[in-house]
Formats: structure tokens, sequence, C-alpha cells
């Protein structure tokens, strides 16, 4: 009766690989011959890369545990002391921030003459980011940059950062991480105060998923400008950083007749907000005065042009690979958090309420 082991299961295709018992070790071309797929398919798979069909990345995933690929891979690059790459968490969306801050980590890791892998995760579930990061440190990069927040930080995600340089960019931290960041709680208090020196007497909040640790500090500092001007900060609807939200929470504010005035965690959101006064006939900024956050490209050319907290996505996408970069060159040194002062635009979307104008 023929063995059902797992050595004798994996022979056949480990001695393919190996040219029948001879010492050489699984390439990535024996991967792609095994799954039936170029070798250009497998490099994107191990990248992390979203377009990979998942059917396709399941067959190369099958075929690197069966040849045992990612471990020899990696001790390949240990042997030689540098892969000159670069990882990148970040989380599979189209919105405008995170594109923005990953061209400005590749600019900058490409000048510095670094490679970077992206590996994209669905969710901030703790198990997906661990996921990510693992699928990284197989890779062999020689460090990483977080660009998710830490909603919960696990024993395997702290061995992870622990064991690989690693610069987290959106405030959030392990023991073993270093942070560059916008000041998302200036950001709000910039909006609130420019709409309180309008002459508004309430201002309301389309915040950010309640995740996120962007959108908790946007909130805080709204409310904290708020209260320092003596005025009572009105209920927090919630949004998910997507146009759909803003309009579903404008179709509400534009409802309620004493609204004078938005400040909304993103953009895109407050586009969204700004779509559903104008169907409810509430005008901006002559009955409306909406603010929003990042100062994306169309944040110019909507109508009215948008009034916005300014992030600069590039710069911090370099500082965030410089600060990296002096990480792995010297593992040891103290760590030395940045953050970058975001800016206000003033544009069309804001005036003084209805009945002050002159």
């Amino acid at each position: 009766m023929a063995s059902e082991t797992p050595e004798a299961g994996e022979a056949p295709a480990r001695r393919r690989a190996a040219g029948d018992g001879a010492a050489r070790q699984p390439g990535m071309t024996d991967v792609a011959r095994l799954a039936g797929v170029s070798a250009q398919t497998v490099s994107r798979t191990l990248a992390g890369h979203p377009n990979v069909k998942e059917r396709t990345r399941a067959k190369v995933l099958a075929a690197v545990e069966q040849l045992g690929y990612r471990k020899n891979n990696a001790a390949r690059v240990l042997s030689s002391g540098r892969s000159r790459t670069i990882g990148v968490v970040t989380l599979q969306t189209n919105f405008y921030s995170r594109t923005n801050l990953t061209f400005g980590i590749e600019t900058a890791a490409r000048g510095a003459g670094y490679a970077v892998s992206t590996a994209t995760t669905a969710s901030l579930d703790t198990a997906a980011i661990e996921e990510a990061l693992s699928r990284l440190a197989e890779q062999g990069v020689e460090g990483v940059i977080l660009s998710v927040p830490l909603v919960h930080v696990s024993p395997r995600i702290e061995q992870l950062t622990g064991a690989v340089p690693t610069v987290t960019v959106d405030g959030s931290r392990t023991p073993a991480t270093e942070v560059v960041a916008v000041d998302q709680t200036l950001a709000a208090r910039l909006a609130t105060r420019h709409l309180i020196e309008l002459g508004h007497r309430s201002v309301w909040h389309v915040a950010g998923p309640k995740e996120w640790l962007d959108a908790a500090s946007r909130s805080a500092g709204w409310r904290d400008t708020l209260e320092s001007a003596g005025l009572t900060a009105p209920p927090v609807l919630e949004g998910d950083w997507t146009p759909e939200s803003g309009y579903r929470n404008g179709l509400i504010l534009g409802k309620i007749p004493d609204v004078t005035a938005v400040f909304v965690a993103s953009d895109e959101m407050a586009f969204g907000v700004i779509r559903a006064l104008h169907e409810l006939g509430r005008r901006v900024p002559e009955d409306i005065s909406v603010v929003g956050v990042d100062d994306i490209a169309l944040a110019e050319y909507c109508s009215p042009s948008l009034t916005t907290v300014a992030q600069p996505f590039t710069e911090m996408g370099a500082l965030a690979v410089a600060h990296l970069l002096r990480h792995i060159t010297d593992p040891y040194a103290a760590p030395e958090p940045a953050s970058v002062e975001p800016a206000l635009i003033v544009r069309a979307s804001t005036a003084p309420p209805p009945g002050t104008r002159r």
C-alpha cells in the first residue's frame, strides 16, 4: 500500500525542482512551472499585488508551499545581508490619501536606491495585518512602513515589527515602531476655528470610522475647539471615508434648520455632503459652510471649490522613508517621532452664517 505521509507526497515536486536530488534551492521559475503561470505572475503574487486573481493566487501560494520557495528565498536574502527592498502595508482601497502617500513612499525609496514591495490588506482585522507583515518578512524586506492604523496590537504584530525596522504613518505604534504622522488634532482645530471665526455659533461634524486613529483625533480636536470657545458640540455623524457616506449624512444635516457649518473629516465625504445639501435646496456656502480634510486634487475644482485642511501626503511618504532608512542603517538609534503640520486652505465653500453678511 502506498504511503500517505506528507514527505512522500511532496518528494516528486521537490525532486523536480532540485533536479532529481541535486542540492539546488527552488527558484521562481520552479514555482511558475508547478503553478502553470509565468514567473512575473509569481512575483506579483508574492508582492501582494491586488490585480492577481484569487484562483491564480491560490495556485501560486500552493506551489510556493509545496516547494518551500519562500523559506529558501528569504534564506538567500539573509545570506547576502541586503535585499534593497522596503515593504509597505496598506489598505486595499482607492482613497486618494492612501494612493498619494504610497506614491510619495515609492518615489523616495526609488531615489534612495530601494525597491518597494506592497502588501495590501482588505480590512483592519488584526489577523489580516499579521498576514501582510508575514508576507513581507518572508520576502526579506529590510524595513516596513505600516500605512494602516493598528487598532489592536497582537503579540504576533509585536514580534514581526520587532524583527525588522518599522515605521508607522498614522499615529499608531508598537514598542518597536517609529511614528511619522500628520497632527490630526491640529487639522480639526484649524477647520473648526476657521468656522467659528467666521461667526458660526455651532459646527457640526461628519467623522470618519471610529476604528481609525486619524478619525478619532480629528473628532477630539473638533470637540476641544468648540468647548474652548464656549460652544456645545452637536451630535457626531459617522461616515466611512466614502462620498456615499458623506451624501447620506448630508441628507440628515440638510433637514436640520439651524445647521450653518459642517466640518467633514475628509474631502471625499465632503463632496457627498455638498451634493446632498444641493439636492435639498441648501446652498453652500450661503446657507451652510463646509470644510473638508486632505486637499485632494479635486477639492479646488468642485463647485463651490472646497475649503479644506491640506495634508502633505507626498512629503509624509518621503519622511517615512527617510526615518525607515535611518532605522535600517542604525537599528539601535533612539526613535525620533516626526509630526507634520497641516495647513488650512480657504476657498469658496465657507462664509459667515446667514443674516450676518454685509
